[in-house]
């Protein structure tokens, strides 16, 4: 067995696909309308579906807002250096929700971003992760 995708719903496709292609650097791999079932579907992520996990954006027709609820946590993304993420992330209009910097009560280096729609994403170096 393999982890395949995560799917998020998300309010605005186009704004979605831009956010995690050009803002995080993913590729889109694939997009479907579905007009029958009036929803499109969007596979993004850091290389393709047969040796990668991905992420399912999941557009819904007609609906612009989900409420997150409390049992979503986040996306994890390692990342090179989290200082520098966080700079080129936000040169490209990305929010930092938490600054770079140790993690409470650990030491791995970590900050949080949010996509879009709210969903929150955290960038960790690979060095450490407590």
């Amino acid at each position: 067995m393999r982890l395949l995708h995560t799917m998020l719903r998300v309010g605005d496709m186009d704004r979605s696909i831009a956010f995690y292609t050009e803002v995080l650097g993913m590729t889109l791999l694939r997009r479907k309308d579905y007009p029958e079932g009036k929803f499109t579907l969007a596979f993004v992520g850091y290389g393709d579906e047969a040796h990668n996990s991905v992420l399912e954006l999941t557009h819904n027709w007609g609906v612009d807002t989900y409420d997150l609820g409390d049992g979503y946590g986040h996306i994890a993304l390692e990342v090179e250096d989290v200082y520098k993420a966080c700079e080129d992330i936000r040169s490209r209009g990305g929010k930092i929700t938490r600054e770079p910097g140790p993690m409470k009560h650990g030491t791995s280096i970590l900050a949080f971003i949010e996509d879009p729609d709210g969903y929150k994403v955290e960038l960790l170096s690979p060095s450490r992760r407590d």
